[in-house]
């Protein structure tokens, strides 16, 4: 399924090594000051607005299976 997502992407040598679903942008921007406090220089964090395609997990939740950057 292909859904417009916010995603909190965590970048490691210009590769997106990780996509995490965010309610909204604000709470994603939370993450991203939160996440870069705690950081190495080589990661990155930001914060994009994306269609994705999703997966469902046993849990019942979604995440984000591949982005569709455009």
């Amino acid at each position: 399924m292909t859904e417009l997502v916010i995603a909190l992407l965590m970048i490691i040598n210009g590769e997106i090594k990780e996509a995490r679903i965010q309610i909204s942008m604000s709470d994603c921007l939370k993450g991203k000051r939160i996440a870069m406090r705690n950081a190495k220089d080589s990661i990155k964090y930001q914060c994009i607005k994306s269609m994705a395609e999703l997966e469902s997990n046993i849990d019942g939740s979604k995440s984000i299976k591949k982005l569709i950057i455009e």
